[in-house]
């Protein structure tokens, strides 16, 4: 696939499709990982409830690590697509080179903080006696494959935003599959609990992470690693995590918000309420990543006739995927809104529990039905490579709103403290949508304007 003038010439409606379907499967499949093991572990006789949520502590950590994948590959991923819709493949492929020394380096890190101190955090992000245990078995295991997690999800992006959609959902079929078959050998047949959970985790990873590298070291595909790229430059890695880090910190301040949520949560409501947020976040999780994925397709068509100068088809691309992402968010608001507890029972079969996050859950998805206008503008920032536009939407929806709103809810709302917590994320929602959505008028008017 050495010509892109595809993403130039097709129609819009049939490549947004060809391009959005593999990657919002993707998208699903790798989210798989996390849930797949919510579900086996929630589900284990006896301790399923604390098991579940000591793994749920554990998400602030495994979210910091899909953070920092995410600002070196979503960042250098659309600059590469830049530059081969401006003819510059050689520069293009100093990005991929730079990039993976980066998440190379940052895995070490990762994994030497990770197996340092994960007690000290996992009892600050909301684990009490009851659930340290299981959340301290789960994350020893899972800090051995940070490398894995690390060169999976940033370095996939590149083969994505090349226009290899469906290369890029096999490299994380390959370990969602892998992860399915063997967590329940390991959690039941070996008897391994949430260690089990954690190992099958990493080792299918390494799956796909083998995939991904061979595709990138070899000959099909258009950018490839080569050794005289590696050596990091200034230059090249800088503008990448400049534009990453919206990615970085809306993955980042996820990590926060769980913290911030769960000690609320542990102190109005106890253990249950710790637990009903793992399922709560698992269920977010589905309504977002469909959301990322299709942002994701759109991604090299936005970014190639950008370079391109092409603003008409930017246009296109990006009203199509704004439609998209809305009717998307609608329907799963809907589901939630209709079936609750269905949800809330594929995680966990203690009855109470399953009552409890029935009633969290509408409210804590409250404000999903317009979050597909978020998703879409966030998307054509990065695709646009205006970077500083989505540094602001991220920090305004988290830092300005959510965490102090998480705080300010149950001071006022003191007849039920605990559903107060639930109810700052749709508050916080319906404030960031509208921001953001004035924020992409105003703004997409100047940047098409200076490209034409």
């Amino acid at each position: 696939m050495e010509n892109k003038d595809f993403l130039a010439e097709e129609p819009i409606g049939r490549l947004l499709f060809k391009l959005s379907v593999p990657t919002v499967a993707a998208q699903i499949i790798n989210m798989l990982y996390n849930i797949v093991d919510r579900i086996y572990i929630g589900h284990m006789e006896g301790t399923g409830a604390l098991a579940l949520t000591g793994v749920g502590v554990c998400m602030p950590l495994i979210m910091i690590v899909s953070a920092f994948a995410c600002l070196v590959g979503n960042g250098g991923a659309p600059r590469a697509s830049i530059l081969m819709g401006s003819g510059k493949k050689d520069q293009a492929e100093q990005i991929l080179g730079n990039c993976f020394t980066t998440l190379f380096i940052i895995s070490a890190v990762l994994t030497a903080v990770m197996f340092l101190g994960n007690r000290a955090f996992l009892m600050a992000f909301g684990a009490s006696e009851n659930t340290i245990g299981y959340a301290t078995d789960y994350m020893n295991i899972y800090a051995l494959g940070t490398i894995f997690v690390q060169m999976t999800l940033g370095m996939n992006s590149f083969i994505t935003a090349q226009g290899f959609a469906k290369t890029g959902m096999l490299s994380v079929l390959i370990g969602a599959v892998s992860n399915i078959i063997l967590d329940p050998i390991f959690i039941f047949a070996f008897n391994m609990g949430v260690r089990g959970a954690a190992l099958a985790t990493i080792i299918s990873q390494a799956f796909s992470c083998i995939w991904v590298l061979v595709f990138l070291f070899g000959k099909k595909t258009t950018l490839r690693i080569r050794p005289e790229n590696l050596r990091l430059k200034p230059e090249v890695i800088f503008p990448c995590m400049a534009l990453g880090s919206s990615y970085f910190i809306m993955q980042a301040s996820e990590s926060i918000l769980n913290v911030c949520f769960n000690s609320s949560l542990l102190k109005y409501g106890g253990d249950i309420a710790v637990g009903a947020m793992t399922i709560l976040s698992s269920v977010m999780q589905f309504a977002m990543l469909p959301l990322q994925g299709m942002g994701q397709g759109a991604q090299p068509i936005m970014s190639y006739n950008y370079g391109a100068k092409n603003i008409a088809r930017v246009k296109q691309t990006f009203l199509m995927l704004a439609k998209i992402n809305l009717a998307f968010s609608v329907f799963i608001w809907l589901m939630v809104m209709l079936f609750p507890t269905g949800f809330a029972a594929l995680f966990t079969s203690d009855a109470e529990l399953i009552a409890f996050t029935g009633t969290a859950l509408r409210v804590y998805m409250g404000g999903t039905a317009i979050f597909g206008i978020q998703m879409a503008c966030q998307a054509a920032f990065n695709a646009l490579g205006q970077a500083g536009s989505s540094i602001v939407v991220a920090v305004v929806r988290k830092f300005v709103l959510l965490i102090p709103i998480i705080y300010i809810m149950p001071a006022v709302f003191t007849a039920d403290r605990t559903m107060a917590v639930y109810m700052a994320e749709p508050v916080a929602d319906v404030l960031a949508v509208t921001f953001t959505a004035v924020l992409f008028a105003v703004k997409s008017k100047k940047f098409f304007r200076l490209q034409e």
